[in-house]
């Protein structure tokens, strides 16, 4: 499994990205435990540097990178100009791979 963000996100909320070994608690819409989680990679990437492979993994829409792709610079689009950002094929995303150790 794996999810990312937005290298400006974590820096507008001076919060440090996850590392490999910490565990967090995943919350529903109702901030609701739902699992926890164990961080197995975390890696830095420039948008257009995600690959297929994450993409798949990350489980967006039908979970090709093409769909990936779309799905996340509309998501971006509409975040980042609440920090002052602007989506860029360059902007660095904070990639983590994970594993559910409790649910």
């Amino acid at each position: 499994m794996a999810a990312c963000s937005t290298v400006w996100e974590w820096e507008a909320e001076s919060s440090e990205p996850p590392k490999i070994g910490s565990k967090t608690i995943v919350l529903d819409g109702s901030d609701r435990p739902l699992c926890i989680i164990e961080t197995t990679e975390v890696t830095l990437r420039a948008f257009n540097e995600v690959d297929a492979q994450f993409a798949y993994e990350e489980g967006e829409d039908d979970r090709s990178l093409e769909s990936w792709r779309e799905e996340h610079w509309r998501y971006f689009s509409r975040g980042l100009p609440q920090i002052g950002k602007q989506p860029t094929p360059q902007m660095l995303l904070v990639c983590e791979r994970f594993r559910v150790v409790y649910s």
